[in-house]
């Protein structure tokens, strides 16, 4: 059998955006299992010191964490900053967001576009600059979204996640073709249906404003 660490993550460092539960959780926990340095960044301080506490490591690597709320850019771009100065360059930068409320898109008020936009590309665009500059010097870099399927076919109820995940999806294809010469690549991952807390959310948005159960919508 393989070792794990002859993947090729050993001497990296991982910024896993959203890491306190979900998606984002496992893919830290598996990145640090092949050898990488992670960092965890999530709003919730208590949460991120459980999911550390998770982490494998090897001598000489220390995982760290960020808190930081990616509904105010200004806080992510200072606390990256900060952290990018003193860490040394990125090399794995996982984009992962928690998406909007559920909701037919004819009833959202505009601002709830703007509050998304801002978590989801406003936010990449400020942990992309600053991972960059480290990425381009060690000619490799590795750009991971957490997206949707809505990219592919909108999915129903969440009109605001649709538009903010094909954003998101325009953004990193572009972003794509600007860095590839440096080594960097830029991928976005489409999940399907997760049995996450978030999923568990829409599920019981979706059951209250159909007046249905919660069961009932599961098997849809």
């Amino acid at each position: 059998m393989t070792n794990p660490v002859d993947y090729g993550l050993v001497g990296t460092k991982a910024i896993v955006c959203g890491s306190t539960q979900g998606i984002g959780r496992a893919c830290a926990l598996r990145f640090a299992a092949l050898g990488a340095e992670v960092t965890l960044m999530a709003r919730d301080s208590e949460a991120l010191h459980r999911v550390l506490a998770e982490l494998p490591s090897t001598d000489g690597i220390t995982h760290r964490l960020l808190v930081a709320d990616f509904s105010k850019p200004d806080q992510v771009k200072k606390v990256v900053g900060e952290h990018v100065a003193a860490a040394g360059p990125i090399h794995i930068l996982l984009n992962n967001t928690g998406g909007p409320p559920h909701g037919a898109i004819t009833e959202v008020q505009p601002e709830a576009f703007l509050r998304a936009i801002e978590m989801h590309v406003v936010c990449n665009q400020i942990l992309l600059q600053a991972v960059l500059p480290g990425m381009k010097t060690a000619k490799f870099g590795r750009v991971i979204n957490i997206i949707s399927t809505s990219v592919k076919e909108p999915i129903p109820g969440l009109g605001v996640s649709n538009t903010t995940r094909w954003a998101v999806a325009a953004w990193a294809k572009t972003v794509a073709g600007e860095v590839a010469p440096f080594g960097i690549t830029v991928n976005n991952i489409l999940p399907g249906y997760t049995d996450t807390a978030r999923l568990d959310a829409l599920i019981q948005s979706k059951a209250k404003s159909g007046n249905t159960a919660e069961e009932a919508v599961r098997k849809k």
